[in-house]
Formats: structure tokens, C-alpha cells, sequence
């Protein structure tokens, strides 16, 4: 089986994330695979090495400082499309909206929904969901949104998570410890959000319930990893930085961390909010619960269907707040069910099921 996976970055962005590991755990069962995308300010290769069993096939594309998003956006279809060659694939398999929109034929991974309004995105977003012959969510509650908005119906499932990379860096071989306590020298006791400030993540939502924390817990810090994406944020961080600001909060923001440093980074916090606004699964909520560490996740239908009863819900500061502050004393049987749960949601299962799926929408059926 000759599959093509495409993705709009070389960046550790979720759907990045998930599109490599989705490409080696095919390849371990056997597919020819080759992952396409856009080699963004001259990248060349991806924020991880990649299993050589993959191939990769990465387009030049050159960024223009000041170039608007919707432009930037149809630059990459245009590019991606030029490149593509369909024909040499059985299984064209986008994940996100712009490989998507740079194929004729392809089946569609939705992680999640977006409401843009930039109106080159709209069109993107609308057309990546309707026009794509085969549709996968990687939730139930995706799925369910997908349903009534265009009354189709995607098959779920779920992601995977490396789970023995973020499990060990929780261990104690001596390595282990120093890079955590590396991290904890650098940072003190810190609240971790991965995923950058930006508006789908809730940072500024994050900011609130850490100043109501903060009054019970003046040793705490806060520390923001990630951020890498394609859109311009400029005015929600000048927003967030002012409020800080008016709060006396001064947030550390690492930026993009290192794929090898990750998960010491994770395992050395002592509480994950994930307080996002929209999200498909949650892998960085769940890479938390890999390594032991407690998470306080936003009261969102698809949240309470993934995480089930491992992690604190909440809907208001106050309530997020008070949930960091309870997993600053953790409970150690809600800690094991976070690690079982974790460890449920492989690679390899994810795979088997894509395997399936491929064979059931062939993207060149037989005649």
C-alpha cells in the first residue's frame, strides 16, 4: 500500500505531531509511506528525525515578512499542489485544511473545528470538509460537530501518544532526575501550558486562574512552551502581555522546546492546564498524564469523552484555579488512571485502524 500523508509544517504543531507518528507506526506495519509538506523559511527537515522507513518530500517555500495570512495561505495550496504527485499514491491522506485544499482526491483527517474569519480561511476550512471523499475524526465529538454542521459522518480514531517517552522521563535512572531537576533549577516550581498563547488555547483565560492561584501559591510559576503557527497573533499577545502585566505576572515563555527536552520539561512541572477553546483530542494533556503529572482540562464535551474521570474539569477562573491548586496535592490513584488511560491510546491500534480504513476508500478504486 503506497501512502501519501500531507501536512501543511515542519513545525511541532499537533497535526505535525500526529501525521509523523501516524506515518511510522504505518510503516512498521508494512505501507510504503511518504509525508509531503512545505519547507517553510527554508526548513529542510522536520523539528524530530524521522524513522528512515519514511519517506519525506518537503517543498521549498519561501516567507515574506508582512505577507497577510489569507495570501500566506493560498501560497501554500499553490505551492503543495504544483508539487503533489497523486499518481503514484494509492492513499492521498490529508490533515489539515491547506494539504486539503492542494489535492483533487484525498481522505481528510479533521481534528477539529475553526470558526475563521479571514475569508480565505473560511473558504479553505469549508471546502477541506466537503470535499474530501472520506473523512476521519479523532474524536466522537468532532465527529459529532462535522454531523450537524454538513450532516456527514466520519469514522473515529483516536490519536495515539508516545506514551514510553513521556512515562520514562518521569523515571528515576540518574540522567532522568537531572533533567527534570535541570528544568526546576531554570524554572522553580512551575504550571506548564504547551501550545503557545494564542486564542484557541485559552492563554488569557490561563493568566486569570494562575493570578487567583498565585495568591495562595506566591512560589509558582508560569511557563508557556510551543507557539509555532501559521497565523498572526500579534494583537492577542500584546492584550495578554498587557494583562500580565496589570496582574504583576511575568510568564516565562520557553517558545518551541526541543523535541528531546519535552518530555523532562513536562515531567518536571506540577500541573498541565489545558484550557483550550476548541481542540480535537488533547495530546498534550495526554502526554501529561503519561508522565504522571496532573492536568486541569476546560469543561468541553470532547475533554470529558477522552479523559474521562483522570483529570479536573472546569469552566470558570475560579474553578481553574482551584483545580491547580488540588493537583498540587495529587492524587495518587487518579495519577495511576491518567498513566492506564494514556497508555490505552497506541500507535499501533492507531495504525491497524487506519490500515482498515485505507482498505475500505481507496483513493484510485478498481475498475
Amino acid at each position: 500500500m503506497r501512502v501519501a500523508l500531507l501536512t501543511y509544517s515542519t513545525k511541532p504543531r499537533g497535526g505535525v505531531v500526529h501525521t509523523l507518528d501516524l506515518a511510522e507506526a504505518l510503516a512498521r506495519l508494512g505501507a510504503r509511506v511518504t509525508v509531503w509538506t512545505l519547507g517553510r523559511g527554508g526548513d529542510t527537515g522536520f523539528f524530530r528525525p524521522v524513522d528512515p522507513a519514511v519517506h519525506l518530500r518537503i517543498v521549498p517555500f519561501a516567507t515574506f515578512d508582512g505577507e497577510p495570512v489569507g495570501p500566506r495561505i493560498m501560497r501554500s495550496i499553490s505551492a503543495l499542489r504544483a508539487a503533489f504527485t497523486p499518481d503514484e499514491y494509492d492513499i492521498v491522506h490529508a490533515q489539515d485544511c491547506i494539504s486539503a485544499n492542494a489535492v483533487d482526491r484525498c481522505i481528510r483527517t479533521i481534528h477539529h473545528l475553526d470558526a475563521f474569519t479571514t475569508p480565505e480561511l473560511a473558504r479553505c476550512h469549508e471546502r477541506a470538509v466537503i470535499t474530501p471523499y472520506a473523512r476521519i475524526c479523532v474524536s466522537a465529538a468532532v465527529a459529532r460537530e462535522v454531523c450537524a454542521g454538513w450532516g456527514l459522518r466520519p469514522t473515529v480514531i483516536p490519536n495515539g501518544v508516545q506514551y514510553d517517552r513521556f512515562a520514562d522521563a518521569a523515571g528515576d535512572d540518574p540522567e532522568i532526575v537531572g533533567a527534570r531537576d535541570e528544568w526546576r533549577r531554570r524554572l522553580g516550581r512551575y504550571v506548564l501550558a504547551v501550545g503557545g498563547i494564542e486564542p484557541r488555547k485559552g492563554s488569557t483565560d490561563l493568566l486569570e486562574a494562575f493570578a487567583l492561584l498565585r495568591r495562595e501559591h506566591p512560589d509558582l510559576n508560569l511557563v508557556f512552551a510551543g507557539g509555532e503557527t501559521l497565523f498572526d497573533y500579534h494583537d492577542y499577545r500584546r492584550r495578554f502581555d498587557e494583562r500580565a502585566a496589570k496582574l504583576g505576572i511575568g510568564p516565562e515563555v520557553l517558545g518551541p522546546v526541543a523535541h528531546h527536552q519535552l518530555p523532562s520539561l513536562v515531567a518536571a512541572a506540577d500541573v498541565l492546564p489545558f484550557l483550550s477553546i476548541k481542540e480535537g483530542f488533547g495530546l498534550a494533556a495526554m502526554e501529561a498524564l503519561a508522565a504522571g503529572v496532573p492536568v486541569v482540562a476546560r469543561e468541553l464535551p470532547v475533554l470529558r469523552e477522552i479523559f474521562r474521570d483522570t483529570v479536573d474539569y472546569a469552566a470558570t477562573h475560579e474553578q481553574m484555579a482551584a483545580g491547580m491548586a488540588r493537583a498540587l496535592r495529587p492524587d495518587s490513584g487518579r495519577i495511576d488512571r491518567g498513566r492506564a488511560l494514556a497508555a490505552e491510546f497506541t500507535w499501533e491500534r492507531a495504525a491497524l485502524a487506519h490500515v482498515d480504513f485505507y482498505r475500505r476508500h481507496p483513493t484510485r478504486p478498481s475498475r
